[in-house]
């Protein structure tokens, strides 16, 4: 009965039909608010309240990790994006968008169709915007990118400031696109697919035009880029990067993420293998601060909520909303105090230099760790978190696997090959584009291989048969 939820259309590319406010109006009118396709080509791809102020313009960098970074040519101009985001929005799509377009020196805006600003995504991760819809009403943008998720494409749908923005951006020829569910729910009944190839979310290829539907993880139609889900969000964000800064930013930026992820690197290796078995639901605790990675806290959140794991995201911080590595404000479910009166099956710490240094601080974090390695209970780290664990005598004899930017800082037996290592309770990676790997190397060892392959499907992101 669990695999038939997983793979059943609604649930598809949706894992949680969550608390919407209102949700039986879809009327709702709201308030808040990108570039390369120089020629139309159509191209398949088949890959794989805060302690900061509010968000800042990125320097124009390709960053590897927070506290490395490649300096390129600055673009000529600063490249204004808009990303809108309502109640349900697939969070895993707006976070991915927004991180990938600021490492390649976009002025992202994250902008809400809501009355308010503060948002629950489609799986549950809290995200606040930079701005209202109605604040973006009277400018221009190079290029305008909707994520899906339900009923997030529908709440994106009935803003009509948002509608009438995007349509302005189709009219004056520049760059607009959309995953997942966006392209048929959202773009279709305003128009702005006609005489268009698109592809989108599986669960949603029959509300496209026959004709004009197309299954590729990216299609590019002149000015209309769309692709098929969060498995295929990266090579979404990076086909719009290409369009906006040129194909050299692209290719860097995407050095930086780690992608592609099929680089002739094994994407898992296990050693030491034991069962992670547990007579009750799965309880999973994420501790964040100011400076963690986004992409890696709402990845592991998302695929593991699809997997009905029970996730508590903890700020270690003395608000509850942090501001992550890209300037992406995500709010916690609680405070790492409050978390830590529980006890967790898996505790995962996410990546960035600066939030792991910052969760390092946390004495309850330190305290919560001791405890689950004595209990025999499992732990890990993402990115440049694994050099935390090794400071606390959490990798001793174990094999593990980091960020390149500080793997040559682990003194355990290191796997520089693999995407993901676990050697028994113990599972690390090296984050950024490897995190859906590493979620679902989780899923796999909770429920085994067909409750992850079930998720992987859902998110249109491919992964191995056996």
């Amino acid at each position: 009965m669990e695999s038939l939820y997983l793979i059943s259309p609604s649930a598809l590319g949706f894992p949680s039909q969550r608390r919407c406010p209102n949700d039986a109006v879809t009327t709702l009118r709201s308030s808040s608010c990108s570039p390369i396709a120089s020629q139309q080509r159509k191209r398949s791809v088949s890959t794989m309240p805060t302690a900061k102020p509010t968000t800042k313009p990125k320097p124009t960098t390709i960053t590897t990790e927070t506290t490395e970074t490649t300096t390129t040519s600055p673009p000529t101009t600063k490249k204004k994006v808009l990303v809108p985001i309502g109640f349900g929005t697939e969070e895993m799509e707006a976070v991915i968008l927004v991180d990938v377009l600021r490492r390649a020196g976009a002025h992202v805006i994250l902008a809400s169709v809501e009355p308010e600003v503060e948002l629950e995504a489609s799986a549950g991760t809290r995200l606040v915007a930079d701005a209202s819809i109605s604040t973006c009403l009277d400018q221009d943008f190079d290029l305008i990118a909707l994520p899906g998720g339900m009923p997030g494409s529908a709440r994106l749908r009935d803003c009509e400031i948002l509608r009438k923005i995007t349509s302005n951006q189709a009219e004056k020829k520049r760059l607009y696109g959309a995953i997942c569910a966006a392209p048929a729910v959202t773009l279709l009944p305003w128009g702005l697919l006609k005489r268009k190839q698109t592809t989108c979310h599986p669960a949603f290829m029959d509300k496209l035009p026959t004709f004009w539907a197309v299954k590729s993880n990216i299609q590019v139609s002149g000015e209309l880029t769309t692709s098929r889900g969060p498995g295929t969000a990266f090579e979404f964000a990076l086909s719009l990067v290409e369009q906006l800064f040129g194909e050299t930013v692209a290719k860097e930026v995407g050095i930086g993420l780690l992608v592609p992820v099929d680089d002739g690197r094994p994407r898992k290796e296990e050693v030491n293998t034991v069962e992670w078995s547990v007579d009750h639901n799965p309880q999973v605790l994420i501790p964040v601060a100011n400076g963690s990675e986004e992409i890696e806290v709402v990845t592991v959140v998302d695929i593991l909520r699809r997997a009905k794991v029970d996730v508590i995201v903890a700020s270690v911080e003395k608000s509850l909303q942090i501001v992550a590595s890209q300037d992406t404000k995500i709010v916690a479910d609680q405070s790492i105090n409050n978390a830590a009166e529980s006890i967790y099956d898996l505790i995962i710490l996410p990546g960035g230099a600066v939030g792991a240094e910052r969760l390092h601080k946390s004495k309850v974090l330190k305290r919560l760790l001791k405890e689950q390695e004595s209990a025999g209970r499992m732990y890990g780290a993402i990115s440049s978190s694994p050099v935390f664990l090794q400071k606390q005598g959490l990798l001793k004899d174990k094999r593990a696997t980091a960020h390149p930017s500080v793997i040559s800082k682990l003194t355990s037996q290191i796997i520089d090959g693999a995407g993901v290592v676990i050697d028994g309770n113990v599972i690390t990676s090296r984050g950024l584009a490897t995190v859906t790997d590493f979620a679902l190397a989780i899923v796999s060892k909770l429920f085994g291989h067909a409750r992850a392959r079930s998720v992987a499907e859902g998110l249109v992101f491919e992964y191995p048969r056996n």
